[in-house]
């Protein structure tokens, strides 16, 4: 919908290719659907959720047997965006290495995007 043609929204490290393929066959689900929504104290926040199928604007980025949906409207905010999986000694997650975010909150919880008016 709002992507470049011949290149996807976003990419993933070998790590978080690894997490999603597994976690996709744990839960028997099509793919890890990615959007983003108004929430946080800096504006916006990332939403993940396992689906069945991608709907008809979503774009489908799959590598490595991973299967990233990403939510037409989240696909301006995305471009350019790598998706990794970090395991650290208190926590592990995906991690969003975002180009387009120019503020995040201290939590990290929640971003800001260029183009997002201000609030």
């Amino acid at each position: 919908m709002f992507g470049i043609p011949g290149k996807s929204a976003v990419t993933l490290t070998q790590a978080a290719a690894r997490q999603i393929a597994a976690l996709m066959a744990r839960d028997g689900s099509f793919g890890l659907k990615i959007g983003v929504r108004k929430g946080g104290c800096a504006g916006m926040e990332y939403t993940m959720e396992f689906v069945p199928a991608a709907g008809p604007l979503d774009e489908v980025v799959e590598q490595d047997g991973a299967r990233v949906i990403v939510a037409p409207m989240a696909q301006m905010f995305l471009i350019g965006t790598e998706i990794d999986y970090e395991t650290g000694l208190l926590e592990s997650g995906f991690r969003f290495r975002n180009p387009n975010v120019i503020e995040s909150c201290g939590c990290g919880e929640s971003v800001k995007f260029q183009d997002q008016p201000a609030t």
